[in-house]
This record gives C-alpha cells, sequence and structure tokens, in this order.
C-alpha cells in the first residue's frame, strides 16, 4: 500500500534547508522504491535551477505556529556565536567569538594546509532570501541544463542522500586576504569601498578574455569558458547577500540596493567578496546535479581562475580598498 502524501503539488509549505526553514512550494510528488515519500521542492523568490528532491521529514505545513517557529529558528541561528581562529603573522591561531548572519553551520572555508580561514557564516545552498539581486523564478518546472556551467538543476533523492564534501583549495597567497578581510571588517569595522575599482564582472571578464588569449584556445574551449564565467557571475548575484557578507556590512548593502536597484552586485562589488565566494563555493557545489566528471570539469576550471587570481593579486587586492565607516553607520549596525 502507498504511503499518504502529506503534502499536495501546489501547496505552499515550509522547508528546512540545513537548520533553517524557508518558504517553499511543492510541485510534484512521488514515493521512492523503498516507500519513502520526496517532494520536489521550489523556494520562494528563486530560480528554479534551486529546485530539489527532498525527504518529507523536511518539509512542514505552512500555517501560523510553523510560520513563528521559522522566525525563532532564524533568531536562534543569528545570535549563536561561532568561534573562529585567526592565523596571526607567526603563524599563531587565536580564538575570536563572533555573531554570524542568519545561515547554516559551514563556518570556514578548508584550506590544504589544514587551516581554517572564516569566511561569513553560510549555508551549502544559497539561504533562500528574496532580495532584489535574487535570480529572477522562470516558472518552469525544469531547468534547463548547461554545459558543466554552475547551475543548479534538480537532483534524485539518492543523489541528495549520497553527498560527498566538495573541497575548494584556496591557495595560501590568497588565504592571507581572508584573514586580513575578516580582521579589518570585523576587529576594525571598516567597509570596502563601493562600487570597487575593479568589480566581480570586469575580474571574470578580464579572466576570460586572458584565456582567450592563449596558444592553446579554441572554440570548444571558448564555449566552456564562458558557461564557467557566466555561472560565477550568476552565483554571485544570487548568494551575496545571503551568504558573503559579515553582519557589519550589513546596512552597506541595504544602501547598496537602495542605489543601485536594476544593477547586479557583481558591477558593484570586487576581489574580496568573489574570493569569499569561491571561499564557499565547496559546500554549494555538493548540491548541484553534476555528475563526478562534470563536477571535477568544473573545479578544474575554478582551481585555474585562482592561480589567476594569484598572479595578478597585487593589482586585485590592496587595504586602501576599504574605507572608515561613518558614526552615523555605526549606530545603524548597533
Amino acid at each position: 500500500m502507498a504511503p499518504k502524501m502529506k503534502f499536495s503539488e501546489g501547496e505552499k509549505v515550509l522547508c528546512f534547508h540545513g537548520p533553517l526553514i524557508y518558504e517553499a512550494k511543492c510541485l510534484k510528488s512521488s514515493v521512492t522504491k523503498d516507500k519513502h515519500v520526496r517532494y520536489l521542492i521550489h523556494y520562494a523568490g528563486w530560480n528554479k535551477n534551486w529546485d530539489e528532491w527532498v525527504p518529507e521529514s523536511r518539509v512542514l505545513k505552512y500555517n501560523e505556529a510553523n510560520v513563528q517557529r521559522q522566525k525563532e529558528v532564524q533568531r536562534a541561528h543569528s545570535a549563536q556565536p561561532v568561534k573562529t581562529k585567526k592565523t596571526t603573522a607567526k603563524g599563531r591561531k587565536s580564538e575570536t567569538a563572533t555573531g554570524t548572519t542568519p545561515a547554516r553551520e559551514e563556518s570556514r572555508a578548508s584550506t590544504p594546509a589544514g587551516k581554517d580561514v572564516e569566511t561569513p557564516t553560510a549555508p551549502a545552498k544559497a539561504t533562500k532570501t528574496q532580495s532584489k539581486d535574487t535570480p529572477a523564478d522562470s516558472g518552469s518546472d525544469q531547468p534547463k541544463k548547461k554545459r558543466g556551467r554552475l547551475d543548479l538543476s534538480i537532483e534524485s533523492e539518492e543523489q541528495y542522500l549520497a553527498k560527498v564534501e566538495v573541497k575548494i583549495k584556496i591557495p595560501e597567497e590568497l588565504k592571507v586576504w581572508l584573514v586580513d578581510d575578516w580582521d579589518v571588517i570585523t576587529r576594525q569595522q571598516k567597509l570596502a569601498i563601493l562600487p570597487a575599482k575593479l568589480t566581480v564582472e570586469q575580474i571574470v571578464d578580464n579572466y576570460l578574455a586572458f584565456k582567450k588569449s592563449s596558444k592553446s584556445h579554441n572554440s570548444a574551449k571558448e564555449s566552456v569558458l564562458v558557461d564557467i564565467t557566466e555561472g560565477i557571475k550568476e552565483y554571485f548575484n544570487a548568494t551575496l547577500g545571503s551568504q558573503l557578507l559579515y553582519k557589519f556590512e550589513r546596512p552597506q548593502y541595504s544602501e547598496i540596493l537602495q542605489e543601485y536597484p536594476d544593477t547586479p552586485m557583481a558591477q558593484i562589488y570586487g576581489s574580496i567578496h568573489l574570493l569569499r565566494l569561491f571561499a564557499k563555493m565547496g559546500p554549494m557545489l555538493a548540491y548541484t546535479a553534476l555528475d563526478e566528471k562534470s563536477l571535477q570539469h568544473v573545479l578544474t576550471h575554478i582551481q585555474d581562475f585562482l592561480k589567476y587570481m594569484v598572479t595578478n593579486r597585487a593589482t586585485l587586492f590592496n587595504l586602501q580598498d576599504y574605507g572608515n565607516a561613518t558614526p552615523e553607520y555605526h549606530r545603524k549596525v548597533q
């Protein structure tokens, strides 16, 4: 006898992702061979490429009690301090408690040296907070497949349950900038000067132009590179507001959205926020439906992009790109 479905197709629901709860819509339902119910979930305000199959245990009825539960979980998670390890100039580690932004437990980016460099706390997948830089919902059930592109497509429950950790190795030369960035923002309480002198979009386009100038470049490689670089921009625009900012930066982000309502954030923010994205992208990629070969292909390109950033770090990173926050701004943060 088939199990009874608790939720109907088209029903507005709430859905867990990590420790947080998000507004969503049930698109489809099915029963696995071992009689487990699963639902195809679309998160409100997000592109269909973020849709995923989830077990029934993650879905909640949309009612007043559960909406209140959602708010309480969000508040509790936001108030939870995270101890982070900061590497000093002499290689010693000191622990500092910092407040986190609403998100999931992956608060640090693993590095090949076994050290942890903290980046803004974020979920493995983008927090489903609707904002002006969120990708528009195309309204279709099935996502369009793209060649090795950094898009998310629908995954099966078997894929969901068999997730493996995906790591992106941040080069040592760039990890020091993540540490300095953490210190400048959270301890010195400065802000990146925006719009950036060299924006994410310009950096990505410059990388593409650099690869095109290579003697080994051909039309087949160009097609893949365009997909990869456009995917990086899309990821950045979709995740900046919910995953890549420290608490101290959030009022600035709100001001930017008001001042540039129709401008993609990749045309406003710069290199350090792009580097934060790469430090977070491993867990994000774990939630794509790419097969192992395609995933390794994407990772190879990302590592090559990081190598490009290492080569050009003198141009990309400068402590002069930060400025002091005004007293009025400090009052907004409190």
